[in-house]
């Protein structure tokens, strides 16, 4: 089992998340709340309103999301369904932890609040060069306040 962090429509209340709790992609068991420790720009683009995190560091905001424990089966899916490596590359990101509330139980091992940790992600060195020019987010919301069509339910 590995940690991801999203931050994007596979969150809690978001277009996809159903696809982080259907068996048959594998298993993810949500651990908390948390925020890129560096800045990047997180835009939203294209016809869908997708949100890309452009792995330009530095730049933008800290990104908030969530955490997830996910098994192998889930990261081939995820892979798979962020068209990995052609759209999004998984890479590491350094995080805040906001919020653990992993069910497996408390431990030496998990992480407090503060505290840094270290998770994979699906971001992205492949998008069009104005997307750098887009206003950035902090937070992801299908239906949120960045003014653009929601079509999501």
């Amino acid at each position: 089992m590995t940690h991801v962090f999203v931050y994007g429509t596979l969150k809690k209340g978001q277009p996809n998340h159903h696809r982080m709790l259907d068996p048959v992609n594998g298993k993810a068991e949500y651990c908390g709340r948390a925020r890129t420790v560096e800045k990047y720009p997180l835009v939203i683009a294209g016809p869908y309103n997708i949100p890309f995190l452009l792995n330009v560091p530095g730049e933008g905001q800290r990104v908030h999301g969530e955490i997830y424990k996910v098994n192998d089966q889930m990261i081939a899916f995820l892979d798979h369904f962020e068209s990995c490596p052609d759209m999004y590359q998984r890479t590491r990101v350094k995080l805040e932890v906001d919020e653990w509330v992993e069910t497996g139980g408390e431990d030496a091992n998990s992480p407090r609040v503060g505290s840094v940790i270290e998770t994979f992600v699906y971001n992205t060195t492949t998008y069009q060069p104005e997307w750098r020019s887009f206003q950035t987010h902090e937070s992801y919301d299908a239906c949120g306040d960045h003014g653009l069509v929601c079509s999501y339910p």
